[in-house]
């Protein structure tokens, strides 16, 4: 029999430091894929796969929260909670448009899609690199 997770460990997000990893991948990506205009070729190609696997870990991660919030929503049946619940007005709204969203945004799939995107781009890069004729 499969036991089930408690919910204080299906929402633990990650130490601070495992989340400034996953920013400091992000930002680092976003900046080596920006200078390249501005590299020597050499630094070019150096700048691209800093960014590719930057980006291939950054996107793993938000494609993991994602899904991770997309899950709960689903497991805990938080849509009709929050619309049975006694919040009122605003707060209802607010708070209504968050747990929906949560499931119903493609947020995850995009992530899903630049990250399998990247692995195959750096996988024919390198192999390219190494010689490697299409």
């Amino acid at each position: 029999m499969k036991m089930q997770k408690s919910i204080s460990n299906k929402i633990h997000s990650g130490s601070k430091m495992v989340r400034y990893f996953f920013f400091v991948a992000g930002i680092t990506a976003t900046i080596a894929y920006r200078i390249t205009p501005f590299l020597s070729p050499i630094a070019v190609k150096i700048s691209w796969y800093v960014g590719t696997v930057g980006f291939i870990l950054y996107f793993t991660h938000r494609s993991h929260v994602e899904n991770k919030r997309a899950n709960l929503v689903k497991e805990y049946n938080l849509i009709d909670a929050v619309e049975r619940g006694s919040l009122q007005g605003d707060q209802k709204t607010a708070i209504s448009y968050l747990v929906k969203t949560s499931l119903t945004s493609k947020a995850r799939y995009n992530s899903a899609f630049i990250v399998v995107v990247s692995i195959l781009a750096l996988i024919f890069s390198i192999l390219i690199d190494l010689g490697f004729r299409f």
